[in-house]
């Protein structure tokens, strides 16, 4: 087993060899239903309990495509500026897990629906890097299977499995890179970013939620070295179902070190699967890698070929929504902030509850204020992504329209929102049951500012000498007193008319 410790440096790898990578990714389509089958695809029911004849392979049982699935395949490949087929079908792809009730998995082989594309993703510091795309084709997802008894939750030591099929047959779309040349040290750097932007892209189309967390979307990083000045690829690894964006990044560079220690002493890279681990960032073998032929690939007899018109093809293309790079980049001159303030808010999560706030009703200031500080804030606390708070972006935006109108300041609008999330109620709600209100009308400000006064003479004589500035301590003074509520702009005014003072 490979641990930790067989690696070179990063730097000592990189100067010896140029990484090849290719990168493999499931989605998970958002269908009511199977691909080839009606059953359902909804979460969390009983196990085996969304099954049929069909999906799980039992004699006699003839498939239907789903022509959901088939659309969202070609909006993908649309997006992807790839070719989209006029004509493709499914094969057979033949081989013994038990998390396949039928003993094979109905995909497509060498004619995908979608093929020769590519994606342009942007790196953190601006620069764009184009991924280009092979293909991408339409297959069905396998069971889901539970090794219970050993250590490490896989099937080695474990006493026994159990086999869930509910998800056997939820459509698939795979998307396969060609061999990604040219990064060099930033080679983990752009699979993690191609990664991001091929889930942006895949939500913007609203195919999947893609959410790698649940499984909806996996990525296999395939990865060989090439001496420095060599012309031929090396023998790659395929690291599966890595299943962050951080993880994808963590496993090339893992890969790339512990190729480079194998190769530097001497040693043959093995072509094989292996198991990325997220405690310790590491890479263990998983089995050797079949060769398409050890799959013995024929073509689905009980499917017709999918021939999709040139003219839904184009619907479909005018159907398209914004993508996500264009979008950026739009966003990015609308409001007038650096690509780093950009990417400081992709890398929270915030620009769809940013955007979802501003079409609220919100300014675009506003919005980026709140989502990136109290509400980014809130969710490191709590561990959460910005879009599970319990809290709305139209909310969000009618706490920044009281702000708007004065009816709070900042601090009571952050006891607003501490509220809203705590599931007190709407932003109005908290306000009436907390008393957080501004307060703003001269005679119950008077009061406060006349104690203020009459408690700082020193400060009051600086005031009515022409130190105007030292007002900010009176005004500090008012609001102390009104717990924050007051209006201190106001307050700061009555503060100059009781004195005898012009601000100017």
């Amino acid at each position: 087993m490979t641990t930790t410790t067989d690696l070179v440096s990063y730097e000592d790898a990189l100067a010896s060899y140029d990484p090849v990578m290719g990168l493999e990714v499931h989605v998970e389509l958002g269908t009511k239903t199977k691909m080839f089958c009606g059953c359902s695809t909804a979460l969390g029911a009983d196990p085996n309990s969304q099954t049929c004849p069909v999906c799980l392979g039992l004699p006699g049982a003839l498939p239907v495509v789903n022509a959901t699935g088939v659309e969202s395949a070609i909006k993908i490949g649309l997006a992807l500026n790839c070719e989209i087929a006029e004509w493709c079908r499914f094969a057979r792809k033949n081989y013994f897990y038990p998390d396949m009730p039928k003993n094979f998995q109905t995909s497509q082989y060498d004619e995908p629906i979608a093929f020769n594309g590519y994606l342009d993703v942007q790196l953190e510091d601006g620069e764009v890097f184009r991924v280009e795309i092979e293909r991408a084709h339409m297959e069905e997802d396998t069971g889901k299977s539970t090794h219970v008894g050993g250590a490490t939750g896989r099937i080695h030591g474990a006493s026994h499995s159990l086999l869930d099929y509910n998800r056997a047959g939820i459509p698939l779309i795979e998307i396969v890179t060609k061999p990604i040349v040219g990064a060099g040290e930033r080679a983990p750097e752009v699979a993690k970013a191609y990664v991001r932007e091929l889930r942006e892209l895949i939500r913007a189309l609203g195919v999947s939620e893609a959410r790698m967390e649940m499984g909806q979307m996996r990525c296999d990083v395939n990865l060989s070295l090439m001496p420095k000045g060599a012309d031929k690829f090396g023998t790659r690894s395929e690291t599966k179902n890595v299943n962050s964006l951080r993880s994808v990044e963590r496993a090339a560079r893992f890969e790339i070190q512990r190729h480079a220690a194998v190769l530097s002493s001497g040693g043959t890279i093995v072509q094989e699967t292996r198991h990325f681990h997220e405690d310790t960032g590491s890479t263990t073998s998983g089995r050797v890698k079949e060769e398409a032929e050890d799959y013995r690939y024929f073509p689905e007899p009980d499917l017709v070929p999918v021939a999709p018109s040139r003219e839904w093809v184009e619907e479909i293309r005018g159907a398209l929504p914004e993508l996500p790079l264009a979008r950026r980049t739009r966003l990015l001159a609308e409001w007038g902030i650096s690509a780093t303030d950009m990417q400081a808010i992709l890398n929270a999560g915030a620009l769809d509850p940013i955007v979802a706030t501003i079409d609220a009703g919100a300014d675009a200031a506003s919005a980026r204020k709140w989502w990136m500080g109290e509400l980014a804030r809130s969710a490191n606390e709590s561990g959460k992504a910005l879009e599970e708070l319990a809290i709305t972006p139209q909310q969000v935006a009618r706490v920044t329209e009281l702000v708007a109108k004065g009816d709070l300041n900042d601090k009571l609008a952050r006891q607003v929102i501490e509220g809203v999330l705590a599931g007190e109620g709407t932003p109005d709600e908290v306000v009436d049951k907390r008393g957080l209100k501004v307060v703003s009308d001269d005679s119950a400000l008077g009061t406060a500012v006349d104690e203020a006064i009459a408690g700082n003479p020193a400060i009051a004589d600086k005031i009515r000498g022409g130190k105007v500035a030292a007002a900010g301590a009176l005004v500090g003074a008012v609001m102390k007193a009104t717990r924050g509520q007051a209006d201190a702009a106001r307050v700061k005014e009555l503060i100059l008319e009781r004195l005898g003072v012009s601000e100017g």
